[in-house]
């Protein structure tokens, strides 16, 4: 059922293209990414950051290896030469508790959830645009004849979308447009209906290319009419 809605969807958007493109010279390609990292270094940052921090506020409440279970059973040796004991002691409860603090924090930081509320936005803005230029120069949208491939690409994991247009378009297309075209696709994928979301996209995008780039005399098709899923 799952996979029969998939190729549903699918064929509604390769229909979409197929007929925005039908009044253009352009090319529009869409790509859905489930996520375009796994921000494990983002995790680790933050769980580093707790282990040297959060112990520390513990020192000025008089912390003490007996804080931690097992590292005393109640007896404390008074003389001068089991002092190094108590300080080895207390290296090691505060190593452990380091330790424990920073698996904590990477595994709390590494539900899907708290991972997008911990990793700045700048961060996951900067990675889905860097994954949308790769998935724009992998699919040869910059070599396309005049030079007017638009990308349509979107990332469920972090909720955002990118457009990118070719430089043959960015001399005679406004960039709000590519932001209208944007905001549609998100709309989309935000009420759940992703092929509903690229479709509004796809008619956006097709009818500013048809006014700037109206069909040639060949007119021929340069890349497939497709959504790829990655």
């Amino acid at each position: 059922m799952v996979i029969r809605q998939r190729t549903q969807a699918e064929a509604r958007i390769a229909a979409a293209i197929a007929e925005a493109e039908s009044r253009t010279s352009g090319e529009i390609f869409c790509v859905l990414a489930g996520r375009v990292s796994s921000y494990r270094d983002v995790s680790l940052t933050w769980a580093a950051a707790a282990a040297l921090i959060l112990p520390l506020l513990l020192i000025p409440a008089g912390f003490e290896p007996s804080w931690v279970p097992g590292f005393s059973d109640g007896w404390e040796a008074g003389h001068l030469a089991a002092r190094d004991i108590t300080v080895g002691h207390a290296l090691a409860a505060y190593a452990l508790l380091q330790a424990g603090v920073f698996l904590l924090t990477f595994l709390l930081t590494s539900i899907p959830a708290v991972r997008r509320i911990a990793t700045p936005r700048r961060i996951r803005t900067a990675r889905v645009r860097r994954a949308a230029l790769q998935q724009f120069l992998a699919h040869g949208l910059h070599v396309t004849e005049s030079r007017t491939g638009v990308l349509l690409f979107a990332c469920m994991a972090d909720h955002q979308v990118e457009v990118i247009a070719d430089e043959g378009i960015h001399a005679k297309v406004d960039q709000v447009v590519w932001a209208e075209a944007a905001e549609a696709l998100a709309q989309g994928l935000k009420r759940g209906d992703a092929p509903g979301g690229f479709e509004a996209a796809i008619r956006h995008t097709g009818a500013v290319l048809a006014e700037h780039f109206p069909p040639g005399q060949r007119n021929h098709n340069e890349l497939d009419d497709r959504l790829v899923v990655i």
